[in-house]
C-alpha cells in the first residue's frame, strides 16, 4: 500500500530523531529530500545513519532561494512551479503503490517545505505527519534557558518580515524566536535594537549539531549568517548560567550571568561579561583555522561493476577521503568507512553536485566525487572540472583518477570490436538536442568506423534506439554485428552479439551499452562462443 509519510528529523543532531521516524526511515520504498542547487541536504545528511542501501532517492532541488531569478513568473512563479513537478514526481511513486518518505528538518508543518507537498498531495494519497523537535526547542536547549513560563506569550516570527513589522511584534511579546535568518539578520537586529531587545536577545546556529554556536545576538557577524539560525528572546530570567561559544570547535566559551531589572511590564537584563572573556574571544578559533585550508576534489571511475575493476590507485583515494559525492546507485558501491561522510544525489544534479563538492573542499575537506566506468567518458570529470573554471574554486586542487569505461569492458567480453578506430555516442538527448546526436551517428556510420552507444535508453526514454539503427542502417549494412551488453560486471551480465537489422529496441534498456560494428568487423564461432573483432588491416 501506497503511503505519504511527513517524516520530522528535528533540528540536526542524527539523535533527536524520533524511534517512529527512524522506523520509516529504513523502511520506505522512497526517500525524498530538498536541497538548494549546491545539493547538499542537511536533511539527507540527518537520516543517512536510519536509511539502507537500495532505497530509491528523490533529490528535489530548488531552482531558486532568493528572489533573483528570471523566471517570467518571478520568484513565486519559479517556486511554484518546481513544487508541482516536485509533487507529480513523489505522485508516480505513490501511484505506483511505493511508500514515500519526504523528510523534513525539525517539524514538517512548522516552516517546512514539506506542507507545499501535502497541501498537493494529502487528498490523492494516504499521508501521515511524523512530528520532530523543533528548532525553537533546540535553540531553547541550547541556551539551557526556558523560552516562556507561566502567562508568558511566545511570538515565532519570520525574519522575512519588514523591519517595523517585527520592531512591533517584538515590544508586544514576552518572549520571542526568529526564523529564517540568513541575509535578513540585518534587518533584524535592527528590529531588535528599535524594540529594546537587542541586549535580550541571543543568537544560536545549527542548534544541536556538532557545528552549534551561541552568541549575543548584538555580537553576530551579519556576513557569517546561515538560513539554519534563530535569534531567541527568553522570557522569564535565565534560570542558569548561559555559555556563548565563539564557533562550533572553539575550546574557549564565555559564560553570561544576567540580572533582572523590569522596564514597561517586559523583562529587561543587563549582562557582566566574565573577565575572562576578552582572552577568550582572542584564543585561536579551530573552526576557522579548518576553513582556511583547502583540501581536494578527486574525481575517479569505480569501473563498470566488478570490483576487480577498481583501480588500486582509485581505491587509496576512496579510503583516504573524508566524503563521498555522487550519484546514489554509484555511492553504494563503495565500502562505507567510520567517519566518512557520504553525499548522495539522483542522477540529474551533476553541476550542483560538482558546486557542492568543490565548496566542501574549500573548506578543507579531502572530497572524491564517484563515478562509474571511467569519469571523463559521460561522467563527473566534465561537470567538476567545468564548475570548478568558476573563479570562486580556482584555488581548489582537482585531481581525475582514470577507470576501465564500459565500453572496454563490454568489447572484451567479445573479443576487440573496437580494434581499430572507433567512436563514443551518448544517446541521451537531455544536455544536446536529439538533432546533434542525430547528426553525429549519421557522420559516424559513414564513415565506416565502429562505435560504442551509451545512455541508449532510460524509462522516459525509449525511441532512440530504433532511431540510431535507422540512420545507421542508411550507411551500414543489415548483416553489421551489434554487441548488446548488459551489467557488465555485474550479477546479472549478458553479453551476446545480433546484426543491426535484427537489433530489437526493446531489449535495450540504461544498464546496457551497444557496440555498433564496421564494414571489417567480423563474427566467428570459438570456444566458449561467438568471438569480435575489427580488423586493423584495411584491403586496397
Amino acid at each position: 500500500m501506497s503511503k505519504l509519510w511527513g517524516v520530522g528529523l528535528g533540528p540536526g543532531d542524527p539523535e533527536l530523531v524520533t524511534v517512529k521516524a527512524a522506523r520509516v526511515i529504513g523502511e520506505a520504498d522512497v526517500i525524498a529530500f530538498h536541497s538548494a542547487r549546491h545539493g547538499r541536504s542537511i536533511s539527507r545528511a540527518i537520516a543517512a545513519p536510519y536509511m539502507r542501501a537500495g532505497q530509491l532517492e528523490e533529490h528535489l532541488v530548488y531552482p531558486v532561494t532568493t528572489e533573483t531569478t528570471d523566471h517570467p513568473g518571478g520568484y513565486q512563479g519559479a517556486i511554484d512551479e518546481f513544487y508541482e513537478s516536485a509533487a507529480a514526481r513523489l505522485a508516480e511513486h505513490l501511484a505506483a503503490g511505493r511508500t514515500v518518505a519526504l523528510l523534513a528538518a525539525g517539524d514538517p508543518l512548522f516552516y517546512s517545505s514539506f506542507q507545499h507537498m501535502h497541501r498537493r498531495l494529502a487528498d490523492r494519497f494516504d499521508t501521515e505527519i511524523i512530528p520532530g523537535v523543533t528548532s525553537v526547542s533546540a535553540a531553547s536547549a541550547a541556551l539551557g534557558t526556558p523560552l516562556v513560563e507561566e502567562k508568558q506569550v511566545l511570538t515565532v516570527l519570520p525574519g522575512t518580515l519588514p523591519v517595523e513589522e517585527l520592531t512591533r511584534r517584538l515590544r508586544e511579546t514576552d518572549a520571542a524566536a526568529i526564523m529564517k535568518l540568513g541575509r535578513t539578520y540585518p534587518g533584524v537586529r535592527q528590529a531588535l535594537a528599535d524594540s529594546g531587545r537587542l541586549d535580550d536577545a541571543f543568537y544560536v546556529e545549527r542548534a544541536s549539531s556538532d557545528r552549534q554556536r551561541v552568541l549575543r545576538a548584538a555580537d553576530v557577524d551579519e556576513a557569517s549568517v546561515p538560513y539554519f539560525a534563530i535569534t531567541v528572546v527568553p522570557g522569564p530570567t535565565p534560570a542558569t548560567r548561559i555559555t556563548l561559544t565563539d564557533a562550533a570547535e572553539s575550546d574557549s566559551a564565555v559564560a553570561v550571568d544576567r540580572n533582572t531589572a523590569t522596564t514597561n511590564g517586559i523583562a529587561a537584563r543587563g549582562a557582566d561579561i566574565a573577565a575572562s572573556s576578552g582572552a577568550a574571544q582572542a584564543a585561536p578559533n579551530p573552526a576557522a583555522a579548518h576553513q582556511d585550508r583547502v583540501g581536494e576534489v578527486v574525481v575517479i571511475g569505480l569501473g563498470p561493476g566488478d570490483e576487480a575493476w577498481t583501480t588500486p590507485e582509485v581505491s587509496q583515494a576512496l579510503a583516504e577521503a573524508t566524503d563521498i559525492v555522487g550519484y546514489t546507485t554509484y555511492v553504494n558501491r563503495v565500502p562505507v568507512r567510520p567517519g566518512q561522510r557520504r553525499h548522495a544525489s539522483d542522477n540529474r544534479v551533476e553541476s550542483e553536485r560538482a558546486g557542492m563538492a568543490l565548496d566542501m573542499a574549500k573548506q578543507g575537506a579531502k572530497v572524491v566525487v564517484v563515478s562509474s566506468g571511467d569519469p571523463g567518458v559521460f561522467a563527473m570529470a566534465a561537470a567538476v572540472v567545468e564548475e570548478s573554471a568558476d573563479p570562486q574554486w580556482r584555488d581548489v586542487p582537482v585531481r581525475v583518477l582514470p577507470g576501465v569505461t564500459a565500453a572496454s569492458a563490454v568489447a572484451s567480453r567479445m573479443g576487440a570490436p573496437l580494434g581499430h578506430d572507433f567512436a563514443m555516442i551518448s544517446l541521451s538527448d537531455r544536455l544536446k538536442p536529439w538533432e546533434t546526436v542525430a547528426q553525429r551517428i549519421s557522420a559516424v556510420a559513414s564513415a565506416d568506423m565502429a562505435f560504442a552507444v551509451y545512455n541508449p535508453a532510460s524509462s522516459q526514454r525509449t525511441w532512440q534506439v530504433a532511431a540510431m539503427r535507422e540512420l545507421a542502417l542508411e550507411h551500414r549494412k543489415p548483416e553489421t554485428p551489434v554487441v548488446i551488453g548488459r551489467d557488465v560486471g555485474g550479477p546479472t551480465e549478458s553479453v551476446r552479439v545480433v546484426t543491426l537489422g535484427e537489433l530489437n529496441p526493446a531489449e535495450v534498456d540504461m544498464r546496457t551499452l551497444l557496440i555498433v560494428g564496421a564494414s571489417t568487423t567480423t563474427v566467428f564461432d570459438a570456444a566458449g562462443g561467438p568471438r569480435v573483432f575489427t580488423s586493423r588491416r584495411y584491403g586496397a
